[in-house]
């Protein structure tokens, strides 16, 4: 027994130098063999030929951890992942998507926080959306599928938050789809069928709104650290018009520049003496978007300033909770104006009770900012200045919204009135000229030019994703789809479609320019190569416009005037206004048609 308690303390002795200098226990063998013996990455490797396969592995003596990567031909690496060289289990197992995108790897709370993801707020949310706005009489109206379809986009985030890539992002393309074929079939037919009066007295609406109004913005003032790196460009952005450049090419950079913060697990750096000489976090594509969306944090940039660090980001808090409420009071005055009170308070509960809007709030983006002109633009639709100006805003600020300009310009008549298109034209290019002003902050504003292409449209145009059906090839993986030439041909349709709305229907109402609207951006993002769920509230305003509008419930006997680009008409009638008429045939036939009652499809109250 003396014997074996002597072997025992000289081997722990003998142990003591090597446990001291961090050797390592697994050998780098061994540790690759763990990982690769892993379900997930055995699964995954399945799908790649074990020819052309090589693996590397090292050791972090500080975290007592083996990294393991997995590369393979084209694909590149394609699986990594971390081992305990104590316990010898796998702590972290990443493949295809994951590897390269930490986004994709699911986590509750990478996006938004933790309490928007939590399910019973999220839940919540969703009840109060769909019992809000249900035909509660007809359980099974079109309007009740119309509001389960953009609740459905939540299964996709579900598994999106469990890092399950290739079975969320396809759960977002029926409904995507669903709601692009409601708003053309709306924006044909000038009526939605899905429209019913809500069961709930319009005080109860308005309350609810009310109190959710303020939870919303409790819910991203205590959420202080959930500003992702779109909201962070921001305000980046921001300080940099003030300080006199242009924040293209500007952005904080790791490259080699001396560290001035810890690293992380992976060695990275972030903070960094820039070239300015502050200590900031680097973002160095933070320089993708449109002017406005950095010149849109200016006023939250001017009262709350920056650190230079990736913190809690106040400005970039304030601009988030700001383009909410905007959007939220733009739909209500949308709703005031097209459709009486009652459509005024459906808008509001239905963007203040939409998980999704919230969603983008808590997350501090910028996606909110061009949804909320486009709003504003469409509440003085009869004005072609207001129009041109505020698609020109929401294109420059996310490019997709530049679709919906030729809609815009035709409204109401696409053949007529040639001096409003006129005012629309000049308002489009005043509004981008002084959008792009900031280019001339620059030393060279052609080269500035030069650099804007360069850093967004140039950059986002061939970029790589796994967010969406259309960039998996680069996978190269067996069972994993290559849509890309399908891709094109959906582009090349969108782009036709774009054109086509300017000419048909030759004249529209509200009603049909929300409905295509929302139709344009559907299809924009349709074909995204990077889609998002941050991108729904870009198209759910003029969704819900289409699909909420309140219709008659009896038909009337009414004249009706002579329309023109200033009529100010209604979406659905509201007892007090009719739908605002379509551009009006030539003088010779309104004279005839004056001297005879017509009988509107819509009724009054």
């Amino acid at each position: 027994m003396r014997r074996l308690l002597l072997a025992a303390l000289c081997a722990l002795v003998l142990a003591q130098p090597a446990l001291a200098s961090g050797a390592a226990r697994l050998t780098e063998k061994r540790a690759t063999a763990i990982l690769l013996a892993d379900h997930k990455v055995a699964d995954w490797l399945t799908r790649y030929s074990s020819k052309g396969r090589f693996t590397e592995a090292s050791f972090q003596k500080s975290y007592g951890l083996w990294t393991v990567k997995v590369w393979w031909g084209k694909a590149g690496e394609i699986a990594t992942g971390r081992v305990d060289d104590k316990t010898g289990k796998v702590t972290e197992a990443w493949t295809g998507p994951q590897v390269a995108w930490k986004m994709a790897r699911g986590g509750n709370g990478a996006f938004g926080g933790k309490v928007i993801n939590n399910t019973w707020i999220w839940l919540g949310f969703c009840l109060a959306f769909f019992l809000g706005l249900a035909n509660l009489r007809r359980p099974l109206s079109v309007r009740n599928l119309d509001l389960l379809v953009l609740l459905s986009f939540s299964a996709s985030l579900w598994f999106f938050n469990r890092g399950d890539i290739f079975t969320s992002v396809p759960l977002a393309y029926p409904p995507m789809a669903y709601l692009l074929g409601r708003m053309v079939w709306i924006g044909a037919r000038r009526r939605s069928a899905s429209a019913s009066r809500p069961v709930w007295p319009l005080w109860v609406l308005a309350a609810a709104t009310v109190f959710l109004a303020g939870f919303r913005i409790g819910l991203n003032v205590e959420a202080p650290r959930t500003v992702i790196d779109v909201g962070y460009s921001g305000v980046i952005g921001a300080e940099r018009i003030v300080h006199g450049q242009s924040p293209y090419n500007h952005m904080p950079v790791e490259d080699s520049l001396k560290p001035c913060g810890p690293s992380d697990i992976d060695g990275e750096i972030r903070d960094r003496v820039q070239t300015n000489g502050r200590c900031e976090s680097a973002n160095d594509r933070g320089d993708t978007y449109g002017p406005v969306a950095y010149e849109a944090y200016l006023p939250a940039y001017a009262i709350f300033g920056w650190s230079g660090k990736w913190d809690s980001l106040p400005a970039s808090h304030a601009t988030a909770i700001l383009f909410d409420l905007l959007c939220l009071l733009g739909l209500a005055l949308v709703g005031r104006r097209f459709g009486g009170l009652r459509l005024a308070v459906t808008l509001a509960f239905a963007w203040a009770a939409y998980p999704f809007t919230q969603y983008v709030s808590n997350s501090n983006t910028n996606d909110a900012i061009m949804p909320a002109f486009l709003i504003w633009g469409f509440w003085l639709c009869s004005s072609p200045w207001a129009r041109g100006a505020a698609s020109a805003l929401a294109g420059w600020t996310k490019f997709g919204a530049l679709l919906v300009a030729p809609l815009w310009l035709s409204y109401p008549d696409g053949l007529r009135v040639p001096r409003a298109k006129a005012a629309f034209a000049a308002a489009f290019v005043l509004t981008t000229l002084a959008a792009f002003s900031i280019l001339l902050l620059e030393p060279h504003p052609i080269h500035a030019a030069r650099v804007f292409w360069d850093r967004t449209l140039g950059w986002q145009i061939g970029r790589d994703s796994p967010f969406s059906i259309w960039d998996w090839r680069q996978y190269h993986a067996r069972g994993i789809p290559d849509l890309h030439v399908l891709q094109l041909v959906v582009e090349g349709l969108l782009l036709v479609g774009a054109l086509a709305v300017y000419f048909r229907p030759r004249r529209k109402s509200p009603l049909q320019l929300a409905a295509l609207t929302a139709a344009l951006l559907l299809g924009f993002e349709l074909v995204l190569t990077h889609w998002f769920y941050l991108y729904i509230p870009w198209f759910f305003p003029f969704t819900a416009i289409a699909l909420l509008a309140v219709p008659a419930r009896r038909t009337v006997t009414v004249e009706e005037p002579e329309a023109h680009e200033h009529s100010p008409g209604a979406l659905v009638p509201s007892g007090r206004g009719r739908e605002l008429a379509p551009a009006g045939p030539p003088k010779a036939e309104q004279a005839k048609d004056a001297r005879r009652p017509r009988t509107s499809k819509y009724a009054a109250d």
